[in-house]
């Protein structure tokens, strides 16, 4: 539960295919889904996620979508991501960007004029103010660092290093093709570029990993660190080499309990060091968070170009009212073929009802130490409130009692305690929430068939 969301973010998908569109499938039941509320505030602005699908290598423990290229297509991926971009901003019709992440596979691979030319796309046709957050993330390899300021050139004004770990040993392992020399390198020369905006990414729950020496490398690498420190769970990914390896016996892994004592002893680490956790996963020090990432976590629409990357906005120029949750083909050479054909490479299109958006808002507001607040959930549902929601349920009523859950007039969100346990809790709130929602539903059509009805009879 604790693993980093990445920008390629995943799909709460509602049912069965409806109908093809140039730019892939909408599935769902237009005739019976609810309408989602697509306010201007919301549909005005968005975050952009643009994915660099190459590695040098794949990571024995790594599933995301990458590919180690054979040849050389930097021009044309650049071309084409300057196509999509313009392509998805021209759909959804937003008129500001409000921060954007070059994510991966390992974009600090491109060439700094990839960056720049994407961000020029963006530039020309919506807002993107000079001060907007813009992040890549890093290999800290030679080659990564040395680009480094040519990448600040290009527009880039915030990094996210993968360090890992500062165990060369268990690098190796892992299949990274850095040191841990490398890695404080590259992140001493980042602060030095971007000081105050350099995140640092660190893997708990390693092979052979123990509390003790899991505390030890953590509270090293925090008098090196910036202000910004990310923490994700290895997970064993089926079909990685990792997976493998521990299937067969080769390799062994800290077991649930001592995995959840190692995110314990984090978050006092952490804290004691004056970083403050504001979402499961993150922390930072001088309110230096990850307004990209926040984004996400509060349900504002977001825009995925290049092969893989996932979207959430509404078609505006389509006429659409509706947000809709895109994926992008993944396959780079497919990808690119699709972008040169129709401008976009979009394979998947899923409209989100009203039902379903709210699950989104949920599930990733809750990620957020803040949780929910009233006013916020309001932008999503102004017909029922927290309060209408959840209060008068006994199953929540035990979350709330037991301390782990906690509404009040703030809003929703879970103790310090409770955040842990986030993924235990949820089905319980997502069954409250559908259960709530459908009541509203049917409520709704009945006072219709009734007021239809006497209508009907007044007229004759």
């Amino acid at each position: 539960m604790f693993k980093r969301i990445k920008g390629a973010f995943p799909v709460l998908c509602p049912g069965g295919r409806r109908r093809c569109f140039s730019g892939g499938s909408v599935t769902g039941d237009e005739e019976t889904k609810p309408k989602a509320p697509a306010s201007q505030n919301l549909t005005q602005r968005a975050a952009l996620y643009v994915h660099w699908p190459y590695c040098l290598r794949r990571c024995s423990y790594c599933n995301f979508n990458k590919y180690v290229s054979r040849v050389n297509n930097d021009s044309i991926m650049t071309k084409c991501l300057q196509r999509e971009t313009e392509t998805l901003l021209q759909l959804s019709r937003v008129s500001c960007i409000t921060s954007v992440f070059f994510g991966g596979g390992t974009p600090s691979l491109a060439d700094p004029s990839t960056i720049h030319a994407v961000l020029e796309t963006a530039s020309r046709l919506v807002n993107l103010s000079h001060e907007a957050e813009v992040t890549l993330e890093v290999n800290p390899t030679p080659a990564g660092k040395s680009k480094l300021e040519d990448f600040c050139r290009a527009g880039i004004n915030r990094f996210s290093i993968g360090v890992q770990s500062l165990q060369d040993e268990d690098l190796k392992s892992l299949g990274r093709d850095h040191s841990s020399w490398d890695a404080l390198q590259t992140v001493e020369e980042a602060r030095r570029l971007c000081p105050g905006r350099v995140s640092v990414d660190v893997m708990f729950s390693r092979p052979g990993q123990t509390v003790k020496s899991w505390d030890k490398e953590l509270s090293e690498l925090l008098r090196v660190c910036d202000d910004h420190v990310s923490l994700y769970q290895l997970t064993l990914e089926r079909g990685t080499q990792l997976f493998k390896q521990v299937q067969s016996g080769n390799v062994t892994v800290p077991g649930e309990d001592v995995t959840a004592d190692m995110y314990r002893c984090a978050r006092q680490t952490l804290h004691q060091q004056g970083y403050l956790q504001y979402e499961v996963s993150n922390f930072a020090r001088n309110n230096s968070v990850s307004h990209h990432n926040i984004s996400y976590w509060k349900g504002s629409q977001y825009i995925g170009v290049g092969p893989g990357a996932h979207g959430r906005f509404v078609p505006l120029a389509e006429g659409g009212v509706d947000r809709e949750a895109r994926t992008q083909t993944l396959e780079p050479d497919v990808w690119i073929r699709e972008v040169h054909q129709a401008g976009h490479g979009t394979r998947r299109r899923i409209r989100l009802g009203h039902l379903e958006l709210l699950e989104e808002v949920l599930v990733t507001g809750l990620r957020m130490t803040e949780g929910i607040l009233h006013k916020h959930w309001g932008l999503f549902s102004p017909e029922m409130s927290l309060f209408q929601i959840f209060d008068a349920s006994s199953d929540v009523g035990e979350l709330l009692r037991s301390g782990r859950l906690i509404l009040d007039d703030r809003g929703l969100r879970c103790s310090w305690e409770g955040l842990a346990l986030l993924d235990s809790m949820l089905p319980t709130l997502l069954v409250e929430l559908e259960r709530r929602i459908s009541e509203k539903q049917l409520g709704d059509s009945s006072e219709s068939a009734n007021t239809h009805e006497k209508k009907t009879s007044d007229s004759r």
